[in-house]
C-alpha cells in the first residue's frame, strides 16, 4: 500500500514538565527534539503500520530543513517538495508542551510549509497511491487549500482513496465554516477525520464517512449505514498524547476502524507524535 499525505514537515521540540511552569521562574523538564507536522506524523505510522510513505510539504533551505529530511527518511517516509531558497521562510517549528498528566499543549510556526503552492505539485508523485490524506492546516492554509485540491484532484485520478483532517477547530474559524466546507468538498473526500470541537465547528459532511475522535471516549462513525460508537482501548501507561489522533488516522488509513484504535494506544505510551525509532510497534498487550 502506498500512503501520500500532504500537510506540514516541521521540527517538533516537545517539553516534557515535572510540573507546571511558574511565571518568571525555572522548572526542570525533558526536552527532545524530533520531526513533525500532522502530515508528516500521520506518514511516519502510516510507515510503521507497513505502508509505504510520503509526505508532501516544503522546509526551508536550513539545517532545520536537513533534520526534518533526514529524520523522515530514518521513518521511512519520501519527502516529496522543493526547498525554500534564499532564506525568505525558515523550516517550520512546532512546541509540544506535555504536562504531568499527558495532556498537551501546542505552539506552532509552520514556516516554509506555509508556501507549498498549487504549481508545486507534481501529477507523478501520485503514481501508484492507494490512498491520500489531507491535512487541514494546508487544506485551510493561504492558498485557499489550492496545492491540496491540487493533489487530491490527481489522486482521484490516480484511483485513490482521499481523506481529510479537519486538524483544529481554529482553523475553521480562521476562515469561516461556509468556506472551510467548500474548500473540503472541493478536494471530494472519501473520508472526513475531526474531533468534536472540529465537528462543531463545520457540521455533518454529506457524502463522506466521517470520523469523529473522542480521546479517552473513543470515536463515533458516521456513515452510509448510519451512526456507530466505539470505544477507545486503554493504555496502560499515558506519557504523552501528541500524535494520537495522527496515529488513529494512520491506523485507519492502513487497516480500518481496529487498527486505528491499537495506534492510537501505541502512540499514547511514548513521548512524541512519531512512532518510536529502533523498536517493534506494540500493538497488542503484553
Amino acid at each position: 500500500m502506498f500512503v501520500c499525505t500532504i500537510g506540514d514537515a516541521v521540527v517538533d521540540v516537545v517539553v516534557e514538565l515535572s510540573r507546571l511552569p511558574v511565571v518568571d521562574d525555572d522548572v526542570p523538564g525533558r526536552i527532545s527534539l524530533s520531526n513533525g507536522g500532522q502530515a508528516s506524523n500521520v506518514a511516519a505510522w502510516c510507515s510503521a503500520l507497513g505502508a509505504r510513505a510520503a509526505v508532501v510539504s516544503k522546509v526551508g533551505d536550513d539545517l532545520a530543513g536537513d533534520l526534518v529530511a533526514g529524520l523522515l527518511d530514518r521513518h521511512g517516509v519520501e519527502l516529496l517538495g522543493s526547498r525554500e531558497t534564499g532564506g525568505r521562510e525558515p523550516t517550520g517549528t512546532v512546541v509540544s508542551l506535555v504536562t504531568p498528566g499527558g495532556e498537551r499543549s501546542m505552539v506552532s510556526d509552520r514556516g516554509a510549509a506555509a508556501g507549498l503552492c498549487a504549481d508545486d505539485i507534481r501529477a507523478e508523485w501520485f503514481r501508484g497511491c492507494d490512498w491520500l490524506h489531507v491535512s487541514g492546516y494546508s487544506l485551510f492554509g493561504p492558498d485557499a487549500g489550492a496545492a491540496a485540491t491540487v493533489a487530491a484532484g490527481y489522486a482521484h485520478g490516480m484511483g485513490a482513496t482521499v481523506s481529510v483532517d479537519v486538524s483544529a477547530a481554529t482553523l475553521v474559524e480562521s476562515v469561516g465554516a461556509s468556506e472551510a466546507n467548500r474548500r473540503i468538498g472541493a478536494c471530494s473526500p472519501d473520508v472526513v477525520f475531526a474531533n468534536d470541537a472540529e465537528r462543531g465547528a463545520i457540521g455533518h459532511i454529506e457524502g463522506t464517512t466521517m470520523v469523529v475522535k473522542l480521546g479517552s471516549s473513543g470515536f463515533v462513525l458516521h456513515d452510509a449505514d448510519g451512526q456507530r460508537t466505539w470505544a477507545a482501548l486503554e493504555a496502560e501507561t499515558v506519557r504523552d498524547a501528541t500524535g494520537a489522533g495522527d496515529a488513529f488516522a494512520a491506523g485507519w488509513i492502513v487497516g480500518g476502524p481496529e487498527l486505528a484504535r491499537l495506534s492510537a494506544r501505541a502512540c499514547l505510551g511514548h513521548v512524541g507524535a512519531m512512532p518510536p525509532l529502533g523498536e517493534p510497534l506494540r500493538l497488542v498487550e503484553r
